[in-house]
């Protein structure tokens, strides 16, 4: 696999994960159960980092050769 080819997989579960906390979002809403709610606003704090970290690695791994490189985090 190359580094261009694992970008797109960081990519691609970043769009997952948004996916996944949009529809968690949307369950909260709706929930009238306030300790469901808060579950689900847990659930999707735990998934936030998540979803930042595959954006920032997708983005740097699809600029890994460019000589432009700019510092992600801890990358």
């Amino acid at each position: 696999m190359t580094i261009l080819e694992l970008s797109a997989v960081y990519r691609s579960s970043a769009v997952l994960l948004r996916e996944r906390m949009r529809m968690l979002r949307l369950e909260m809403r709706q929930s009238e159960d306030p300790s469901q709610a808060q579950i689900l606003k847990r659930r999707i704090a735990d998934l936030t980092p998540l979803y930042r970290e595959c954006r920032e690695t997708a983005a740097y791994l699809e600029h890994y050769y460019d000589g432009r490189r700019q510092s992600h985090g801890k990358h």
